[in-house]
C-alpha cells in the first residue's frame, strides 16, 4: 500500500550543526638533554601508535648561493644507507617493521620522520638514530641521486606551474634566498659525497633541534631510550640567518614566460605578506578563505561559475618563517587571458573596498574550524601539526585556541588585512603562455613588461 503523502517542509531548511567536539590534547612533557637536544612528549595511548620528529629549524634557505641544492640532496640521501647498512637493508628492516622512515626539507626545516606500532618504537628509534647519526652517503646511491634529479629539473621546465613560480618568486624576493625555486644542473653536479658529509656535520647538531614524540608511550621510558640513542650526539655552532631584504615594489609588472603554441594561459598575480606567526595570520586565512580558497570562494565563482574562462580559480597564502607571499592563480584558454585578468583585479579590489557579508564571513569560519580537527584525527596528523607548531615558534596554546582565534574574526578585521596585504596596484603579473597570442591582451597593464623563455633566458619584446 503506497503511503499518503507525507509533509516535507523540513527538507526546506538545512538541519542545525553539531555542537563543536572539544579538542583536547594532553599536555606536553619537555625536557632537554645536556647536549641541547630539546624533546617534546605528547602521551597518547588511544591507539598502540606511537610518531616521532626530528626536527631542526634549518633549511634549504642556508644553502650557500653556489651550493643550491646540497640541503635537499644531503637529508635525501640519509636513508640511502648508513655505516652499519645499505639502502637496500635500512629499506628491508623499516618494512619488516610494517614501520615508516622518512628525511625531508624545505627553505625553512629540516624533518626526520619515524612512526610505528608501540611494540616496535624501540626499534624505528634505533633505525632514526642509525640513519641521523652514522649516514654513510654512498657514492654510487649519490651518483643516482644526482642523475634522477637532474632528470626531473628538466622535466619540470615542460611544467608552466613551475615556470610561472620560478618567475614570481624571483621577483618578489630578489636576493633574498627565498626567490629560488630549484637549483640548478650545474648545482647538482657540483654535489659530492665530501660536501655532503661536511654540511651533515654542520647542520645536524643536537642544539639545533627538537625530539618529537607523540603516541602510546611511557614519557620517562621514551626519554631514556632517546638519552641512550642520542645522548652522545655531540654540540655544535649555531648559524646565523641574516638574508637580503625582499625589494620593494613601487608599481604592477608583467612577465611572460613564452611557451609557443600553448592554447592556454597559466596566471598568477602575487605580492609579499606575512610570516608564519604574524599576528594578522588568522584573519588573513579568513580573508583568504572567502576570496579565493575554495570551490564556493569569490574567485572560483567569478572565474569559472559566471563566467567559465577556467576550470578554477584560487588564492593562497604561503607563510614561511622570515616572510611570505600571497597569490591569485588560474588556468585559462588562451583567448580570455586579458578578460581573465580584469575578473582579477575586480575582485582583488572587491575584497579590499567592500566588507563581505556576514554569510560569507561565517561559511569561511565554519569550514575552516570545521575542517581543524579533522586534520588531528589521526596520530600523523596530529603529529604535523605539532611539528608545525613547535618549528614556526608558535604560542604553546596554538592548537588548542586555533578555533577560538578563528572565531573571533569579523567583518573590519577582514576588511582591514584585504588593505594591507592585497596590494593589486603593486602586483607582480606572471603568466606562462603563447606570448604571440597573449601579449596584446594584457600589455596596458603596465608598462613594465619582461619577456622569458622557458630556459629562464629574456626575450626581447
Amino acid at each position: 500500500m503506497i503511503p499518503k503523502a507525507m509533509n516535507e517542509d523540513f527538507r526546506k531548511t538545512a538541519p542545525a550543526p553539531l555542537e563543536p567536539v572539544p579538542f583536547l590534547i594532553p599536555q606536553p612533557y619537555e625536557t632537554t638533554l645536556s647536549n641541547g637536544l630539546k624533546i617534546i612528549v605528547f602521551e597518547d595511548k588511544r591507539l598502540p601508535l606511537v610518531s616521532f620528529r626530528l626536527a631542526f629549524q634549518i633549511g634549504e634557505a642556508h644553502d650557500a648561493a653556489d651550493a643550491t641544492g646540497q640541503t635537499g640532496a644531503m637529508v635525501s640521501m640519509l636513508t640511502e644507507g648508513t655505516k652499519n647498512r645499505s639502502s637496500k637493508q635500512l629499506a628491508e628492516e623499516v618494512e619488516r617493521l610494517g614501520a615508516h622512515l622518512s628525511a625531508n626539507s624545505n627553505s625553512d626545516n629540516i624533518v626526520v620522520a619515524g612512526s610505528a606500532l608501540t611494540f616496535y618504537g624501540t626499534d624505528i628509534l634505533r633505525l632514526m638514530s642509525e640513519t641521523v647519526l652514522t649516514p654513510n652517503f654512498p657514492q654510487n646511491e649519490l651518483d643516482l641521486y644526482k642523475q634522477n634529479t637532474i632528470e626531473h629539473l628538466k622535466f619540470q621546465r615542460s611544467q608552466p606551474n613551475f615556470l610561472a613560480e620560478e618567475q614570481i618568486l624571483r621577483i618578489l624576493f630578489g636576493k633574498h634566498p627565498y626567490s629560488i625555486a630549484a637549483p640548478s644542473p650545474k648545482n647538482i653536479e657540483n654535489i659530492t659525497r665530501q660536501k655532503l658529509i661536511a654540511l651533515h656535520a654542520k647542520r645536524f647538531v643536537p642544539n639545533l633541534a627538537t625530539f618529537i614524540v607523540v603516541g602510546d608511550v611511557d614519557r620517562d621510558v621514551i626519554v631514556e631510550e632517546i638519552e641512550d640513542k642520542f645522548g652522545k650526539w655531540k654540540q655544535g655552532s649555531v648559524e646565523n640567518s641574516e638574508f637580503a631584504s625582499p625589494p620593494e615594489r613601487a608599481g604592477n609588472t608583467l612577465t611572460i614566460v613564452d611557451r609557443p603554441g600553448s592554447t592556454q594561459a597559466n596566471i598568477v598575480l602575487a605580492n609579499l605578506a606575512i610570516n608564519r606567526n604574524h599576528k594578522d595570520y588568522f584573519p588573513f586565512l579568513v580573508m583568504n578563505q572567502i576570496l579565493g580558497a575554495g570551490a564556493s570562494s569569490r574567485l572560483f565563482m567569478n572565474l569559472r561559475e559566471e563566467k567559465g574562462y577556467t576550470y578554477g580559480a584560487y588564492s593562497s597564502v604561503d607563510a614561511r618563517r622570515f616572510t611570505g607571499s600571497f597569490e591569485a592563480t588560474s588556468e585559462v584558454r588562451s583567448a580570455v587571458t586579458g578578460d581573465s585578468l580584469k575578473e582579477f583585479f575586480y575582485e582583488l579590489n572587491r575584497i579590499r573596498d567592500e566588507k563581505v557579508s556576514e554569510t560569507e564571513l561565517s561559511d569561511a569560519k565554519n569550514f575552516l574550524t570545521g575542517v581543524f580537527p579533522i586534520r588531528a584525527e589521526t596520530q600523523e596528523g596530529l603529529t604535523n601539526m605539532i611539528v608545525s607548531q613547535m618549528l614556526y615558534n608558535l604560542p604553546d596554546d596554538y592548537l588548542q585556541t586555533y578555533r577560538d582565534k578563528i572565531n573571533e574574526i569579523n567583518r573590519g578585521d577582514v576588511e582591514r588585512v584585504a588593505k594591507k596585504y592585497v596590494t593589486p596596484e603593486m602586483v607582480a603579473v606572471v603568466i606562462v603562455g603563447d606570448a604571440e597570442n597573449i601579449l596584446e591582451q594584457v600589455k596596458h597593464l603596465t608598462p613594465n613588461i619582461e619577456i622569458f623563455d622557458t630556459e629562464g633566458t629574456r626575450k626581447d619584446l
